[in-house]
This record gives C-alpha cells, sequence and structure tokens, in this order.
C-alpha cells in the first residue's frame, strides 16, 4: 500500500519585510500631544538664541546639531538606506519641515513676538487637514469634522492677531510661507510614517539637508557676530535636538497611529501653549481673552476628536 507523505511535507514560508510596530489610537493621541508640548516651546526657544546668534547662524546650526544627533543614531542602528519610492516625500519633509519652517519662521521673530507668530500653529492644524485630504484619498474626514476644525482655527487665529492688532507686515508674510512649508511637511512624514517608523522619516530628511546646513553654518557664523549666552545656548539645544527631533519623532509616530486630520487637531492647543511660556519665560502680556480662547480651544479639539473617529 502506498503511504501518504502529504502531511509530513511543510507548507513554504514565505517572510515579507518587517513592518513598523504601531502605537495604538491611546498611545498615537499621546506621542502626537506630546510632540505639540514640545513644539509649543520652539518660538521662545528660538526667540532665546536670537539673543546671542544671528538668524542665519541660528537657523543652520539648529540644523547641524540634530542632523548629527539623527545620523549618529542611524548608523549605530544599521538602519538601511529609504527605498526609492520614499525619496520624494523624505524631499518634502526636508523642504517643508527641516529648511522652510525654521527659517521662515525664524526670520519673522526678528521682527514678531512669539504670542503673534502663534498664529502660525493656529492656523497650522486646518492646513494641514486639508493638504492631507486634498493628496491623499483616505485622510478625508467626516463632514462635522470641518465645520470644528475652522472654528477653532479662526478663534486661535482672532486672538492671536488681535494682539498685534491685525496690521500684517513682512513678518506675516514669513509666517504664512511656514505655515504652507510645514503642512506639506507634516502631510508628507504622516503618510512615510505608516510604513517606515516615524523617527527615520525625520533622521533622514535631516541627514538629506547636512551638505548644505554644515557650509551654510559656517558662512552665517564668519557673517554674523555671535555672543552665546546662556539663553542662547539653552534655546539653540532646546529647538535642535527637541522641536527638530525629538519632538518630530513622536509626532510622526502618532500621525502614524491616528492620521493626518485627527493629529493635527491637537495643535489647536499649540499657540495657547506658546502663550503661556511666552509670559513666563520672556516677559510677555498675556491679553484678558486668553481663559476664554483657551476653553473655546478645547471644545473644538474635543469635537474634532469625535468627529475623526
Amino acid at each position: 500500500m502506498r503511504a501518504d507523505n502529504s502531511a509530513t511535507v511543510p507548507e513554504p514560508i514565505t517572510v515579507g519585510a518587517p513592518t513598523p510596530r504601531r502605537a495604538t489610537p491611546l498611545g498615537g493621541t499621546v506621542l502626537a500631544a506630546t510632540g505639540v508640548l514640545t513644539f509649543s516651546l520652539t518660538f521662545p526657544g528660538t526667540a532665546w538664541a536670537l539673543e546671542g546668534f544671528g538668524p542665519w547662524s541660528t537657523v543652520t546650526l539648529r540644523l547641524v546639531l540634530a542632523s548629527v544627533v539623527a545620523g549618529g543614531a542611524l548608523l549605530a542602528l544599521r538602519v538601511p538606506l529609504p527605498r526609492r519610492a520614499d525619496l520624494p516625500g523624505l524631499a518634502v519633509v526636508a523642504l517643508g519641515v527641516v529648511i522652510g519652517f525654521p527659517l521662515l519662521t525664524t526670520l519673522a521673530l526678528r521682527t514678531s513676538s512669539t504670542s503673534h507668530a502663534a498664529v502660525v500653529t493656529g492656523l497650522l492644524p486646518l492646513t494641514t487637514a486639508a493638504l492631507a485630504a486634498a493628496l491623499h484619498r483616505g485622510a478625508r474626514p467626516p463632514r462635522t469634522f470641518w465645520p470644528a476644525a475652522v472654528a477653532g482655527a479662526a478663534v486661535v487665529g482672532a486672538f492671536t492677531v488681535s494682539q498685534s492688532g491685525g496690521a500684517p507686515d513682512t513678518a506675516d508674510l514669513y509666517l504664512l510661507g511656514a505655515l504652507l512649508a510645514c503642512a506639506a511637511g507634516y502631510t508628507e512624514g504622516g503618510r512615510l510614517a505608516r510604513t517606515m517608523p516615524g523617527w527615520q522619516v525625520i533622521a533622514w530628511a535631516l541627514v538629506a539637508c547636512l551638505p548644505l546646513s554644515l557650509p551654510g553654518a559656517l558662512i552665517a557664523l564668519g557673517a554674523e557676530p555671535a555672543r552665546p549666552t546662556a539663553h542662547s545656548v539653552a534655546g539653540l539645544l532646546w529647538i535642535a535636538l527637541a522641536s527638530q527631533f525629538a519632538g518630530l519623532f513622536v509626532w510622526y509616530r502618532g500621525m502614524a497611529a491616528i492620521g493626518v486630520a485627527r493629529a493635527s487637531q491637537l495643535q489647536l492647543a499649540q499657540p495657547l501653549l506658546t502663550l503661556v511660556w511666552s509670559v513666563s519665560l520672556l516677559g510677555e502680556h498675556l491679553a484678558p481673552a486668553a481663559l476664554p480662547t483657551a476653553v473655546a480651544v478645547l471644545v473644538c479639539i474635543a469635537v474634532t476628536q469625535r468627529a475623526a473617529r
């Protein structure tokens, strides 16, 4: 009698490329909120850095320091080069988040207060969600999402603009450009973070800019007088290591878990946090409307978070 050996033959096993471990929705919200908290100190940190460094020196040194840390992490962990298909997206992240936003906001903060510059972060969630909806089909939120998002952006925008009298100037143009650049970088970074770890997204974008930022820093330091102080060094280290690298790491990881549109609405709280730091760290005066605005923004965040589910 012929023996049936089919049961003893093992089935072939197909091993695919490992996928990055994703955070849970709650964990993604916590990560994104941590990123927002980190970003809220970016403008005060930049203002401190400008006390001892010129604007171009501040931007280029910020990028060099963050790039060195990012490159060291990539080398230490032997991370393979990104896929060719990811290069266009990484270029958008580099131009928008690594170069565009830091450069334009630093130029704006030469003449603008941090409270006025916070209008950028007030309008950023709406712009990011709109770009995500326009560029990526899966990012379209429910209809109830948009009224709450627009209301929250309007409340924050009206509050921050009213502090400066609402008169647009050159700084406002810089801030508008920074808003568009950052929204594009966030959108592409959030998309890339679904297929590769979030810290690698910003790390590769930083490393890609090193050939420009390093010679730029040498030229800027030679052209701008540097008078380092404790404040300026602390501010520079914060915007380089926290805002430019660590904050973006947790931010992209959070966006990958809960989506670009939903994560971006957490940034409605960022301008108000920046205003708190502006008062406590820089001594700026806060308008009496701060508390009502904070309550209105928190309501908008709750509505958008519920709608995005």
